[in-house]
């Protein structure tokens, strides 16, 4: 009895290491805004990501580029400068 309940309860714990990881698929519908930019209509996969950099301030190098990652995964990176103008962030329709 003790050696059943010692084997499922290892078994317990080595399921989700043993486990494949989890795909996902993020997608970005209507109306999307990050920081006060639109985004909508966007998907992101394992292969194909995106990385959103937000500042106060005016960025380096603003606006959107891919980048290729050494595992052969491409990145779109969007420098943006949060807007502050109340209507471009939706709060007065």
């Amino acid at each position: 009895m003790i050696r059943a309940t010692l084997i499922t309860l290892i078994l317990t714990l080595a399921a989700p290491a043993l486990a494949p990881p989890a795909m996902a698929e993020v997608r970005l519908g209507k109306n999307v805004r990050i920081g006060g930019h639109d985004a909508s209509n966007q998907t992101f996969t394992k292969t194909k990501r995106g990385e959103y950099n937000i500042t106060t301030t005016a960025p380096k190098n603003p606006g959107c580029k891919w980048r290729k990652n050494k595992d052969g995964s491409k990145t779109k990176v969007f420098n943006l400068q949060k807007s502050s103008d109340p209507f471009r962030l939706g709060l007065n329709t």
